[in-house]
């Protein structure tokens, strides 16, 4: 059988993966929303659902799935920071007030 797909597809993920660390760090560090799109992220999570149910949908699960486990996860963690920062944001606007 032809890897040669295989390999493309989990190139694809890893390569959009290897951001979403930094993100998080980011998101960590900036205790803030500014700047971070949350219809953005939740389009990328819904596409990582997509790919996740595409790869059961056709079972066809190889190691490649785990990357967008890994992903779909990244971004849920970014997510969950979006609304840490948020509520901290307005807590700081509040203080300023």
């Amino acid at each position: 059988m032809n890897e040669l797909p295989q390999i493309l597809e989990a190139l694809m993920v890893i390569s959009f993966g290897i951001s979403w660390p930094m993100s998080i760090i980011k998101s960590i560090r900036a205790r803030s929303a500014k700047g971070k799109s949350l219809p953005f992220m939740l389009m990328i999570e819904f596409g990582y659902v997509c790919g996740i149910a595409g790869k059961l949908a056709g079972q066809n699960i190889t190691y490649v799935f785990i990357f967008y486990v890994l992903n779909f996860l990244m971004v849920g963690t970014d997510i969950l920071l979006y609304f840490r920062n948020r509520r901290l944001d307005r807590a700081a606007e509040q203080e300023n007030e």
